[in-house]
């Protein structure tokens, strides 16, 4: 987990260039535009009231560790520098911090906060996401007694724990419940929830529908304001008719638009024409 960032360790403030800082890849893939302007229109009204956090990079350059929507917020603003605080950390803290410092503002949408604790638990356990992912599964399973223990309270399960009790969000078995599907959304849903265009509630209720029209049917009347109890109503209704049975004719009548009659052994070929008159004399 990253450090606690004690202040006292802090350099004292001080503004530096837009141009000497960096940003750096962090959780929150999307600036919400409108927000964005309206936080410039503070700072050019009252300047960058709180510090970005930087950590210095070498030749005069710092990366931004916490700050870049006012690093963002104050280039649209023109302003040529800001005020900033230095601070000695390594790549794996200023990476560390930085998601821990979003995901404790709340606002990260769903997807991208299901990514950022998926990543700091990647950087804390030292494994790629991939087998965070495969981990977490693990422990789901075991604590469901749907396979034999042998991860649950081994020392990573534990960092686990400690990790999810740190971020005060949820436990690690809502989030593997309720977020890990996330990751399979189809690529409109998913765009939909980074947009903030749907709850992640809906999303994973739209996900139940694998026909793609029907689906984006939906979408759109989620997108309207449809209410999440008319939207499972509407989900349940999709998927009745998913799984109905085909009707017989309908069965039959795209199996003989695939016949090929002249391969058909001479016998079993004129049993067919002669049912298939029958059949187009019985339907006028």
């Amino acid at each position: 987990m990253a450090r606690a960032l004690d202040l006292s360790e802090v350099g004292g403030g001080r503004l530096l260039p837009l141009e000497a800082l960096s940003p750096r890849p962090q959780p929150r893939r999307r600036f919400e535009e409108a927000s964005l302007k309206a936080l410039a229109e503070s700072v050019r009204a009252h300047g960058v009231l709180e510090p970005l956090l930087v950590r210095p990079l070498g030749d005069g350059k710092y990366a931004i560790v916490a700050g870049e929507r006012r690093y963002r917020a104050a280039r649209m603003a023109g302003l040529s520098e800001v005020p900033v605080r230095v601070v000695e950390l390594s790549e794996k803290e200023a990476k560390l911090f930085a998601l821990v410092e979003n995901l404790q503002r709340e606002d990260l949408n769903p997807y991208e906060e299901t990514l950022g604790v998926l990543d700091l638990l990647s950087e804390d356990l030292g494994r790629p996401v991939e087998e965070v992912v495969a981990l977490l599964h693990r422990m789901r399973d075991e604590a469901r007694r749907k396979v034999p223990q042998n991860v649950l309270g081994s020392l990573e399960a534990r960092r686990v724990e400690e990790v999810f009790r740190a971020l005060g969000r949820m436990g690690w078995e809502s989030f593997v419940q309720a977020r890990l599907p996330l990751l399979n959304l189809p690529e409109n849903l998913k765009a939909a929830l980074e947009e903030g265009a749907i709850p992640y509630t809906a999303a994973l209720e739209l996900k139940k529908v694998k026909d793609e029209p029907s689906r984006k049917a939906l979408l759109e009347e989620a997108r309207a304001g449809l209410s999440l109890r008319e939207l499972k109503a509407r989900v349940r209704e999709v998927l009745r008719k998913e799984k109905a049975p085909r009707p017989w004719h309908r069965e039959v009548g795209e199996r003989l638009l695939r016949l090929d009659l002249e391969a058909l052994l001479p016998e079993k070929r004129a049993r067919v024409e002669a049912l298939l008159a029958e059949l187009k004399e019985l339907l006028g």
